[in-house]
């Protein structure tokens, strides 16, 4: 079992002078032994776990039986339910919250409880809401033979029916490289640089390759594809 610290300041000033952040890393590591510290610089109260890279790193790492200690039990946040979604990602790890200034973080008062409950109810009314629209949506779209999800590598929407695709000739040629190139044992890295030198251009803003892309290219089945994709003749 591991106790991680989660620091957090609200402004930029107070993220450049970084006495906040040690004032509260002095604080949790005077109650406890820290693995490792994560910290959001600059970010509100309010603001949502899609904000807050460093909370979400932490929470990634968290393991059953770990702790996540702030310095105070605002530094999670300061809108209730902002914190009952925290409170409650953590603890689906199996993982704990602690406040080093000897807050009650372990949430088990009736209006917490409540709230996390609330949370819980409106996330899953909401996932089922978009599970049914979503399944509506593929559904439709299957019987008058449109295209669903994303446009994947080596195909292009049809210009003569934005609902149709059609194959990407030059994409199609880098596909075969890095099919070629894999079956003789060469190594993700070693076919992004050999893509980048022979001109070949990746989907990305830059244009560059990187061996995630190669692996996602390369695990895509094309049986899988037919399944949902209808191709311009």
């Amino acid at each position: 079992m591991a106790t991680y610290s989660y620091l957090r300041v609200s402004t930029q000033g107070q993220a450049e002078s970084q006495a906040g952040l040690n004032a509260q890393l002095d604080a949790c590591k005077a109650v406890a032994e820290i693995a490792n510290t994560f910290a959001d610089e600059g970010v509100s109260g309010v603001a949502g776990l899609d904000k807050r890279p460093g909370l979400l790193a932490a929470i990634d790492i968290l393991k059953a039986g770990d702790t996540l200690i702030v310095a105070k039990r605002d530094r999670l946040g300061r809108d209730p339910i902002v914190v009952a979604m925290i409170e409650r990602s953590i603890e689906r790890k199996g993982a704990r919250i602690q406040s080093a200034a000897g807050e009650g973080t372990d949430s088990d008062n009736p209006a917490d409880v409540l709230m996390r409950r609330m949370v819980d109810a409106f996330a899953e009314y909401e996932r089922l809401i978009i599970k049914s629209r979503t399944k509506a949506a593929l559904k439709a779209k299957k019987e008058r033979a449109e295209r669903t999800g994303s446009v994947p590598y080596g195909y292009a929407v049809n210009p003569e029916n934005p609902k149709e695709l059609a194959v990407n000739e030059t994409e199609q040629q880098a596909i075969e490289v890095i099919k070629e190139l894999r079956s003789r044992g060469v190594s993700l890295q070693k076919i992004a640089t050999h893509l980048q030198l022979s001109g070949f251009k990746s989907r990305s803003k830059t244009c560059k390759w990187h061996k995630q892309t190669i692996s996602n290219i390369f695990k895509f089945q094309p049986s899988q594809m037919m399944l949902n994709l209808r191709l311009a003749a």
